[in-house]
């Protein structure tokens, strides 16, 4: 299916709204346990071959290596994981699983090490470690508070709310004939008022790229082509062409409506999602700003004429 890449504008609105907010949840990619445990059964970890080996109990959480009798647990080795950059994570599980797990071993061998000096009462070494602590405390509280607000069935509201039979939000399933001139693009509705197939004319006299599959577009939302392209097809019902050629900059286009439809739940829901996190992580701070006192001095540490106000709390999702 052709793609109408020179129509496109890049990112939807929702998805740079979504990058752009101050306050966003971030997005872990993680190695699920079945992948990384699957590993436990490779030739890479397997006993020697004739070995007699008695079945170990099955773990939700198991052992995988010790240092000075520190265990390793899986799940360390999927928090690990959470971390590496982009290219590490897309290695075979057989192959990533043996860095995660030795780079297990060196973080604790690193911290017996570590414990055995003074480090821990160094002011510097400790505030840097009170820091760390009060981070993945603060962490923790709003995951806590977030994760109950921003549910399957949070999702699926604001979607039947925002999406389901809203106009606006539709997307359409159109089929283009691009031709250089208006006179062109009219000969060609000419033929379409007189019962030719639209495909074929595409075929036969289209000079845009999707020209081989009958101008096949695919589904596409309104801020998905140029402004009046989309007007134009999104005007049209299902099984119906513009009686007009619709100008742009890249020639006349007659245009023909496939089918519409609401944006699928899957093609958003991501979106909505981060909405839903962003709006509980904004409530969630107004919240404990207005439960504590706030002093706030100038640089050179005088009181401040103005003291801050907290944020407005997050509106519900529309």
């Amino acid at each position: 299916m052709a793609s109408p890449d020179h129509h496109w504008k890049g990112q939807t609105d929702r998805e740079k709204l979504a990058q752009e907010k101050g306050y966003t949840m971030r997005r872990l990619t993680t190695i699920s346990a079945i992948a990384l445990a699957s590993v436990l059964a490779v030739s890479l970890l397997a006993a020697p071959a004739g070995a007699q080996t008695k079945p170990a109990a099955a773990s939700a959480d198991p052992v995988l290596a010790t240092v000075n009798g520190l265990p390793i647990h899986m799940s360390d080795v999927q928090a690990s994981a959470t971390n590496l950059p982009q290219q590490l994570q897309q290695l075979p599980p057989d192959q990533l699983f043996p860095l995660l797990v030795n780079q297990q071993i060196d973080r604790k061998a690193l911290l017996i090490a570590a414990k055995k000096t003074k480090l821990a009462h160094d002011p510097v070494v400790a505030a840097a470690m009170q820091r760390a602590a009060d981070e993945q405390l603060e962490n923790a509280y709003i995951q806590e508070q977030v994760t109950p607000q921003v549910t399957d069935a949070d999702v699926l509201a604001v979607y039947k709310k925002q999406y389901v039979g809203n106009p606006a939000q539709q997307q359409v399933d159109a089929r283009q004939i691009l031709v250089k001139t208006q006179a062109e693009a009219e000969a060609i509705i000419d033929q379409l008022n007189k019962g030719a197939d639209f495909a074929t004319l595409a075929v036969k006299d289209s000079i845009d790229p999707g020209a081989k599959d009958g101008g096949e577009l695919g589904w596409f939302s309104q801020n998905g082509m140029i402004p009046a392209f989309s007007a134009a097809a999104f005007a049209l019902k299902p099984g119906t062409y513009t009686k007009t050629p619709v100008q742009s900059q890249f020639g006349w286009h007659v245009i023909f409506c496939e089918a519409k439809r609401d944006v699928p739940l899957d093609t958003v829901k991501d979106a909505i999602r981060q909405d839903l996190a962003n709006d509980a992580i904004k409530a969630t701070l107004a919240a404990a700003r207005s439960k504590v006192k706030i002093v706030v001095n100038n640089p050179d540490g005088t009181p401040a004429s103005a003291q801050p106000e907290a944020p407005p709390a997050a509106s519900p999702a529309q």
